[in-house]
């Protein structure tokens, strides 16, 4: 579906869709905006989110999960928070009693994600995503590969499969919603509806879920949304509708706002607003991401001209960086960066400086090299390691608002399940 020109725009109000043909079941009370409004209600109940434009844009994902066959992009739904605890299984949760099809892929086997997924996808909800993304995912590379891939339609898998070892394409596309601590990787986020979790403050309650209760309410929320829009999918494919966004940005949010034309009402303008503020919010986030991954290479730096020893005392480490006329850190904050940035910045990497004994005995506050080890191979890998194959290789984030590169169509050939080639970096 392009962007930029204005398309088939419903008029506001209840339900706006092609009722000719739409069946006896939409004519029973499927208002699209009443469900919508329902729905958003019951998912503020159990989850905390981070803002209401959050809200908004789960329960548009929820709903353009059940018109998936008529979409052209499948977006990813990014639920990452910096710690355990901030609500994140919570989330899929009830992604899982709302959505079209749910599919949960903490212990599925990748080559049974790649046989289930076929015109008519399931609603693929991960957990613990962030064990399939690092440097130590091994045998996970297969629904890595199709996590990167099902993105956009018509973007085939081939592996070699069955008796007489064919290559076989593989459909990857279908929506996916990925909880993990900490971001993913950038195929992930440049192509997701980003919810970044907090945990949750005093006073902030959600109600108990439970499986006697909650379920049933949730289930009779997800069939309403299916007897509304299934309806509606050859609508839906129809739709152009103007974007406040463009590039990826659009390609992501166009099926949530497609669902928001097709209720009418208010929505059209909340899902808008929603867009606008949340990738505004990414925008700024990506611009300290950049700023983060900077510090990490300059730090590998330092230990790199120190020798790469075990240690570096942390004023030493300042001095090194503060030292370096064409980085920012001598500008960082108001007097340049001292050591609570410092360790303020690396904090989200899982770095933090501790006592050392030095080899004159002395003891002092420093950065163990080994903690960043992960971090540089998950954010800044080596240039001067071996570079991953072209179709895993991940596009760097945007920068001012230009989208990267489109990943390859296909994925290296290799049976399900199995090892499909070099183990990219994050």
């Amino acid at each position: 579906m392009g962007h930029g020109a204005p398309g088939t725009v419903p008029e506001p109000g209840p339900g706006t869709g092609d009722r000719e043909h739409a069946g006896p079941k939409a004519d029973r009370g499927q208002d699209g905006t009443v469900v919508l409004d329902e729905l958003r209600a019951a998912i503020g109940r159990y989850v905390v989110l981070p803002s209401e434009e959050a809200l908004t844009a789960v329960t548009l994902w929820v709903a353009a999960s059940h018109i998936q066959p008529a979409l052209q992009h499948a977006p990813r739904l990014a639920v990452v928070g910096p710690t355990k605890g901030c609500g994140k299984s919570r989330v899929l949760d009830v992604l899982h009693e709302t959505v079209y099809k749910p599919m949960m892929t903490v212990n599925t086997s990748p080559a049974v994600v790649f046989r289930i997924i076929g015109e008519d996808p399931p609603t693929l909800l991960v957990d613990e995503a962030d064990t399939i993304f690092g440097p130590k995912a091994g045998d996970k590379e297969d629904l890595r590969g199709l996590l990167n891939a099902g993105h956009q339609r018509n973007r085939p898998a081939w592996r070699i499969s069955g008796p007489e070892h064919k290559p076989t394409a593989f459909p990857t596309f279908a929506m996916a919603a990925l909880a993990g601590i900490g971001d993913l990787p950038d195929t992930i986020m440049d192509r997701a509806v980003v919810l970044r979790m907090q945990k949750r403050k005093p006073g902030e309650k959600v109600a108990p879920f439970r499986s006697r209760h909650s379920v049933p309410e949730l289930n009779a929320l997800r069939d309403r949304l299916a007897a509304w829009l299934a309806p509606l999918r050859g609508t839906a494919h129809r739709l152009v509708p103007p974007m406040p966004v463009e590039d990826r940005a659009a390609d992501t949010w166009e099926p949530l706002v497609i669902v928001a034309d097709l209720a009418g009402g208010h929505w059209p303008a909340q899902a808008r607003a929603a867009c606008l503020a949340m990738t505004r919010t990414e925008l700024v986030q990506d611009e300290q991401t950049t700023l983060k991954t900077r510090l990490l290479r300059d730090i590998r730096r330092a230990f790199e001209q120190h020798g790469d020893q075990e240690a570096l005392r942390s004023h030493d480490l300042l001095a090194a960086l503060l030292q370096d006329a064409e980085a920012p850190w001598a500008e960082y904050g108001t007097k340049g960066l001292n050591a609570y940035h410092l360790a303020n910045l690396l904090r989200d990497f899982g770095v933090s400086p501790a006592n050392h004994r030095f080899e004159n005995g002395r003891q002092a506050k420093a950065y163990a090299r080994n903690q960043f080890l992960d971090a540089w191979a998950r954010y800044c890998p080596d240039p001067a390691q071996p570079a991953p194959a072209a179709s895993d290789a991940a596009p760097a984030r945007r920068a001012q608002g230009k989208p990267p590169a489109p990943p390859s169509g296909t994925l290296p050939i290799g049976p399900p399940g199995g090892h499909a080639g070099p183990r990219p970096t994050r």
